[in-house]
């Protein structure tokens, strides 16, 4: 890897020591510059785990990508930088409360050995997630809500996983759960292949681009555009000509 080159993609020019600052700092950028996409899904282009084609897609083609992707692409940038990175198998709650199977998500837990005073402080990273926490979110205060501007999210135990909760209308909504045992990349290829070739994935149902912005989200839903600005959204209908020229203006994305 380049990490220099990466660092551009996302516009992060800052200190680059693996510490809990940086950190935060670098999983903003990320989300700022990388949309959330699975447009190679509907491409009919199939998506390979492997680190180099990662780096190939998203950083050498400025493209984006899905939690598969973005997070473990993610991983390999903080490991370089001397952070020490967990792989965590997720499962996604549906919108009835069910939860999804493992390896359904790709989640990431980040120690910062810079940190001197708490260099074993676990923190949960996901820039893979669309539109949830754009900070890191700490580990080791479960049940204690952890606000991020208007948003509240909390860590809570699970059987014997965590859960990553989000408050909603005054209720705690379950977003994913997640074990803490350590995976390889290579563990989540059958969810991976599974996402963008079964029916049954809501991947292969909706074309999606989503990009975290300063001030909300701007996001690309088949041919809907929604722009979310300090809460007040738009949302107007695009045609498929205008398709493309949106995603290079809006998302910086060029297809062939």
């Amino acid at each position: 890897m380049r990490v220099q080159y990466y660092l551009e993609r996302i516009n992060y020019f800052g200190p680059t020591v693996p510490a809990a600052d940086v950190l935060r700092d670098l999983h903003l950028a990320h989300l700022q510059s990388v949309p959330f996409e699975n447009l190679d899904i509907h491409l009919g282009r199939p998506i390979t785990l492997s680190e180099a084609y990662l780096y190939e897609k998203i950083v050498v083609h400025r493209r984006g990508g899905f939690c598969y992707e973005l997070n473990g692409l993610f991983a390999w940038l903080l490991r370089e930088l001397g952070f020490d990175v967990t792989l965590l198998s997720s499962r996604v709650f549906d919108g009835e409360g069910a939860a999804g199977p493992e390896f359904d998500h790709l989640a990431l837990r980040v120690t910062c050995p810079a940190d001197a005073a708490a260099p074993t402080t676990p923190w949960l990273a996901d820039v893979g997630f669309g539109d949830s926490f754009r900070l890191p979110l700490r580990l080791d205060q479960t049940g204690r809500p952890q606000h991020e501007g208007q948003s509240v999210y909390r860590i809570a135990y699970y059987e014997e996983d965590l859960l990553l909760q989000r408050e909603m209308d005054g209720a705690w909504v379950n977003q994913y759960s997640f074990s803490r045992q350590p995976r390889q990349l290579a563990e989540f290829a059958p969810m991976c292949h599974f996402h963008q070739s079964s029916p049954d994935s809501h991947f292969t149902r909706q074309r999606i681009c989503s990009l975290a912005t300063e001030n909300g989200r701007i996001t690309l839903s088949d041919e809907r555009l929604i722009e979310t600005t300090h809460g007040k959204r738009r949302e107007r209908a695009v045609s498929e000509d205008e398709y493309r020229s949106i995603l290079t203006a809006k998302f910086g994305i060029s297809l062939p």
